[in-house]
């Protein structure tokens, strides 16, 4: 039998995270809006052993769950951020200036929009890793990521219902 040597990864890794884009996909995925992403299953997941960098959130809107907010920093000194429209361009120029910062940035959106950002960070030797539930991603993304992580049932919970009467009161 042939022993495994013990490798140490010492890269670090940002992610950032398509807020909309994700609860949009999530919700036609399971033709629900109670599926929301468990974070503590799915960046250890994500992460493989390597060093976490940065973890922000970007969601479009003034409604942002101060509850996600609280927990994404305390567990991960992450943050979520406001976005006037849509997280694309805030998010392409936060993973640019991050670039030189990081060895990887795991992007969680699924949307065909950050091709160009993709290819960009990859010239600048940035390996950029692309997670989201893998029926609304564009198979364009997804071949010009370096590697494609499905966001899997399993990386998901369910709101209870007084959470989703609140999310709905909301919008």
């Amino acid at each position: 039998m042939e022993e495994k040597a013990n490798i140490h990864i010492a890269q670090t890794v940002a992610i950032l995270v398509d807020g909309n884009n994700i609860e949009r996909s999530l919700e036609s995925e399971h033709r629900s809006t109670n599926m929301m992403i468990n974070f503590d299953v799915l960046i250890p997941r994500l992460l493989g052993g390597r060093g976490l960098n940065r973890l922000i959130y970007f969601r479009e809107g003034k409604n942002i769950s101060s509850k996600l907010a609280e927990r994404l920093h305390t567990k991960y000194f992450g943050s979520v951020r406001p976005c006037h429209k849509s997280a694309d361009i805030p998010l392409s120029i936060n993973a640019t200036q991050l670039a030189s910062k990081v060895d990887a940035i795991i992007i969680l959106s699924g949307d065909s929009d950050y091709v160009e950002l993709v290819r960009h960070l990859k010239s600048e030797g940035v390996r950029v890793e692309i997670c989201a539930v893998e029926s609304t991603t564009a198979g364009v993304l997804i071949e010009e990521a370096d590697y494609f992580q499905p966001i899997l049932k399993e990386d998901c919970f369910t709101l209870p219902q007084s959470a989703i009467a609140k999310k709905k009161s909301r919008r």
